[in-house]
């Protein structure tokens, strides 16, 4: 008998504590004009209704039926802020996935949080190269023996994996994080993270050997990553992935990426959901009895509210006949589906959680004159990359002056920065729980030219996986004070050809032997995400009671209106760094 492996498949990644519906923004032609359409999308409620469709059509079918979550439920918004685990860890178990995988940014405040986690939730997370052997017995917060936990047996140097009946068989899953997490988040000292490819293909090959052939990968690598797994590792049936906020499917008529949607690398497909709880993976997918991937079906897609807001590129009131056509056209679109949603969910989070943020929410900051673009790295559509990040490292400059005079730069990291900020009014739940929802202190110290030369290579290689293997984009650096000059295509450690500093009206260059004094968060500052060269400096001083959300809502106290003015551009290129 001829037996069809086939498999439904939902997936989300990168949600960060986004349990309402986020504000998305696409861009439309019609007619030779260009129009911005804002709405929600998304959300757990949404999010509910459309993984209950898909498991009950997979029923239906006798067909297989897996949702996964590729990691990074923390941080993110306010309700992290708030609950602390708590709501991702109830909310996640009413949507009931089959698997998570551990994200750097549940272990952004050690252990504890994570065996908090465990306690509560009612589905496996995964990190099979997360090694525990060495982790203290007596400890609080110990992780090792949780029976919700598939960690990495040291013994057999093999990740523990799910084993699920699949047609005639078993499938498999394996849970894969970042080999170094150590640089971009805080584990405990006594755990560690060893090599991912390395793990993942002795586990494959450990299962094969067992006569287990349907290997699906649960990754929070980032898609960069996920691609030499699949093109390192033969046997991987499919990769589930996280961790570079990848939106897959062609939405270039709407403004967005146009990236294969379960691209192929090596014979393995890949699979990617966006951020925020935006949009959710499904695809249909089929395998031969060796596991080995024959087709697979399937996009991204948006849950859209039923308001829009439709703007013109020249701000000019848009007839509603044109806001109709537009409408019709976005809807129209194979990746979007509408507002339907889980109503129990959705009062359970109105109920339960919401109203601890209302209060947030009502405090107004000022009001933001345009649409300020969050993109991690420079594009071609926005050659000097994040619109937001260096006003933020502006702000922190503004703080950490007041109590060093002698302050001559800023540094702030991509990844530091979650969102963009759209146009009209900002409050201080939208600082605190959706801009920068990392309460990290500053800190000052005072470094020499030649190490800052070091430090922006480094994080631009690390960003750009330019002759690194980086931890993700979020190490691109954003500058205030000092502006840099990167050339991808110079040997290691020649690629920032000029580094200058602002000084009396005036760019000047800086020496590669006298020293500065900067600010950078306690992150950064501490070395992590490529910022490992800042670990020279001449001293550190921690700047009592300042951080960073505070150093943005007092720069808007105080100098908002310079957000209606062009902020010059610190980041410059010559070659090899646009991504798309």
């Amino acid at each position: 008998m001829n037996i069809r492996y086939t498999l439904s498949l939902a997936h989300i990644n990168d949600t960060h504590s986004n349990f309402e519906a986020s504000t998305v923004q696409f861009s439309l032609e019609h007619q030779g004009c260009q129009y911005k359409i804002n709405t929600k999308s998304g959300g757990y409620a949404r999010l509910s209704f459309q993984i209950s469709q898909a498991r009950l059509a997979a029923q239906e079918n006798t067909m297989p039926f897996l949702f996964l979550h590729a990691g990074d439920s923390f941080q993110g918004t306010l309700y992290f802020r708030e609950f602390q685990g708590s709501a991702n860890a109830h909310l996640l178990n009413l949507l009931a996935p089959d698997a998570m995988v551990l994200g750097n940014h549940e272990i952004d405040a050690g252990n504890g949080p994570v065996q908090a986690f465990l306690n509560r939730i009612e589905f496996p997370l995964l990190a099979g190269n997360m090694d525990l052997s060495q982790e203290e017995l007596t400890k609080p917060g110990r992780l090792a023996g949780h029976p919700m936990l598939y960690d990495y047996d040291a013994k057999l140097k093999l990740a523990k994996v799910i084993l699920k009946p699949f047609h005639d068989t078993q499938l498999a899953i394996i849970g894969i994080t970042l080999d170094q997490m150590a640089l971009i988040a805080r584990p405990d000292p006594d755990t560690h993270f060893v090599d991912a490819i390395a793990t993942t293909a002795r586990t494959v090959a450990h299962l094969k050997a067992q006569g287990i052939h349907h290997i699906v990968v649960l990754s929070h690598l980032g898609l960069d990553q996920d691609r030499e797994l699949a093109n390192s590792v033969p046997g991987i049936s499919l990769i589930v992935g996280g961790h570079s906020h990848t939106l897959q499917g062609d939405f270039n008529a709407l403004g967005l990426s146009q990236l294969a949607y379960g691209e192929r690398q090596g014979g393995t497909a890949i699979v990617h959901a966006g951020k925020y709880a935006e949009t959710l993976g499904l695809a249909n997918i089929e395998f031969d009895q060796a596991g080995k991937l024959l087709s697979l079906t399937g996009n991204n897609f948006f849950m859209l509210g039923d308001e829009l807001t439709i703007t013109s590129a020249t701000d000019e009131t848009v007839p509603r006949q044109v806001e109709k056509r537009l409408s019709e056209q976005l809807r129209l679109h194979p990746g979007i589906l509408n507002s339907e949603q889980d109503d129990a969910l959705e009062h359970i989070i109105q109920t339960q959680y919401r109203p601890a943020l209302d209060a947030l929410e009502s405090q107004v900051l000022g009001q933001i004159p345009r649409d300020f673009v969050h993109t991690r790295l420079p594009s071609r559509h926005h050659p000097h990359g994040s619109e937001i990040a260096p006003w933020i490292s502006r702000s922190m400059y503004k703080m950490a002056k007041k109590q060093l005079p002698e302050l001559d730069f800023s540094l702030h990291n991509a990844g530091g920065v979650r969102q963009s900020l759209p146009k009209g009014q900002i409050t201080m739940a939208d600082v605190l729980g959706r801009i920068l929802p990392f309460e990290l202190p500053l800190v000052a110290y005072q470094i020499k030219g030649r190490h800052l030369f070091e430090v922006l290579e480094n994080c631009i290689n690390a960003a750009t996986n330019n002759g690194a293997t980086g931890t993700g984009a979020g190490s691109f650096p954003y500058p205030y004070g000092i502006r840099y000059f990167y050339d991808g295509t110079q040997a290691l450690g020649q690629r920032i050809t000029k580094i200058e500093l602002h000084k009396q009206g005036h760019w000047q260059d800086i020496s590669a032997d006298e020293h500065y004094t900067g600010v950078s968060t306690a992150y950064t500052a501490s070395g992590k995400e490529g910022y490992h060269g800042l670990l020279n400096a001449l001293w550190f001083k921690p700047l009592p009671k300042t951080t960073l959300p505070e150093a943005f809502v007092d720069f808007m106290g105080n100098h908002g209106h310079l957000l209606t003015e062009t902020l010059t551009p610190n980041v410059y290129y010559i070659r090899h760094i646009h991504k798309g």
